[in-house]
């Protein structure tokens, strides 16, 4: 990747919209910009930083499309380069066209992440901001959306700094013990920086939330389990609020799961309907039970579903006495003369949560509702939720753990080593030790224009 050239790409979505966007970034991006760009009235004036102007895109004579353009210089861009965006009329011809002229003109293709990392590489953001921006563009609901929002704030930028800066002052007091040791002893040093470490490896461990971090970047996954004919299908199309899943009267409809994906309360939920869990000499039915009870292992909580109006029948008594994890039991049917209650069922299991509800009746989903948003409940404090960032900080937790065990043998010099790669493995989260291959691994996943 050339970091001094000038490149151009498409930065707003694919297909036919009212507005599409050229973006611009380099040493040529205001040559680049009056090359394809003709002002009002003709004229080729010096752009004023950061003002719009109206006019055209032209090839040559020909007129290619209405345009207002902007130039941003440098540093008071996303780059820190000289940056222009040229504001075109949404069509895939349109914008195509106008990308092709730039690169005539001078410009190079960008690469995938290139105008942020470009941002990165200049000094304008950190490697988890930079991150941020990507996480703030997928975000599929109001949970995900707060998670990037705190990184780009700087959440864990924040911490990072924080504990590094307290990592070095362990460091420095580690290189006196070394330097000065006729001045200071082993014991009186390694003591010190013992409770330092145990005090870094704690809010170390702490921040480490992987229960969470799936929660924001997979969402909740939940798989609807239960016997056949309890209404496992009519649930999750109820819940969805369409028809996902075939519903029929005939016991064993359900052959394979069926998922489907909804927001509640800016959360992200996945539901999996599963194939009833019976008994079966039918191989593609046994199938589908071996793919409920893979699901259920897999998922992050679970919705076993009961028929109200049917007596408890001696393996649904079994799930429910084996009942693991997180999850309800959901009795359906509520619409019909029950015959299965609640304390039917904390009678078995009394620590077990259950919600009563009709499928059929959409109003009486609300508890259910109300359930799954606790469920998904996490903290919109958290300084860390990226798997890449909680990777790093295990391993730094890790490498102090190996120094607070080292000086225990009394070799400071030992343990400086693993300080160090604890700082270097922090510091993979903000980019201050980041080599090309982790930045090409960050900045594969962004598209092209961004």
């Amino acid at each position: 990747m050339i970091r001094n050239d000038t490149i151009a790409a498409i930065a707003t979505a694919p297909g036919n919209g009212g507005i599409g966007i050229i973006r611009i970034s380099g040493p040529k991006t205001e040559e680049v910009m009056l090359s394809v760009f003709r002002a009002a009235g003709g004229r080729y004036p010096i752009p004023e930083s950061h003002r719009m102007i109206y006019g055209w895109i032209t090839d040559g004579s020909d007129t290619v499309d209405e345009c207002m353009a902007v130039l941003m210089r440098a540093p008071r861009s996303y780059t820190r380069e000289d940056v222009a965006e040229l504001q075109l009329h949404g069509g895939s011809y349109v914008l195509n066209k106008t990308l092709e002229l730039c690169l005539k003109a001078g410009a190079r293709l960008a690469e995938a992440g290139e105008f942020t990392r470009r941002a990165f590489l200049n000094g304008r953001i950190d490697l988890s901001k930079a991150e941020a921006v990507m996480n703030l563009i997928s975000a599929r609901g109001a949970q995900e959306h707060k998670a990037a929002v705190r990184q780009m704030n700087g959440g864990a930028s924040s911490f990072v700094r924080q504990i590094s800066d307290e990592l070095y002052t362990l460091q420095a007091g580690l290189a006196a013990c070394i330097d000065y040791p006729e001045e200071i002893s082993d014991e009186e040093g390694t003591g010190s920086l013992k409770q330092g470490l145990e005090k870094l490896i704690g809010r170390l461990e702490q921040s480490i939330d992987e229960h969470a971090s799936r929660l924001i970047h997979r969402g909740l996954q939940i798989a609807i389990v239960g016997r056949p004919n309890v209404g496992k299908s009519s649930l999750l199309n109820a819940l969805l609020g369409e028809e996902r899943a075939i519903v029929t009267s005939i016991p064993g409809t359900t052959r394979d799961t069926v998922n489907g994906e909804m927001l509640l309360n800016g959360i992200h939920i996945l539901l999996t309907d599963t194939a009833g869990i019976r008994e079966t000499n039918d191989p593609v039915e046994k199938l589908g039970v071996e793919r409920s009870v893979k699901a259920k292992t897999e998922a992050d909580a679970t919705l076993l579903v009961l028929d109200g109006s049917e007596p408890l029948e001696d393996n649904e008594r079994i799930m429910i006495e084996r009942f693991d994890g997180k999850g309800a039991v959901i009795i359906n049917k509520t619409d019909l003369e029950p015959r299965i209650k609640e304390d039917t069922i904390h009678e078995i299991r009394p620590d077990l949560t259950c919600v009563s509800i009709s499928a059929k009746n959409p109003e009486s989903l609300q508890p259910l509702r109300d359930y799954l948003i606790r469920l998904a409940d996490i903290s919109d404090q958290l300084a860390l939720t990226q798997p890449r960032h909680l990777d790093a900080v295990r391993r730094a937790a890790c490498h102090l753990k190996d120094a607070y065990h080292t000086l225990e043998l009394f070799t400071p010099d030992v343990a400086a080593t693993d300080l160090q790669a604890a700082q270097a493995a922090l510091g993979e989260i903000t980019g201050d030790n980041a080599d090309e291959k982790l930045l090409d691994r960050v900045f594969s996943g962004f598209c092209v224009g961004k």
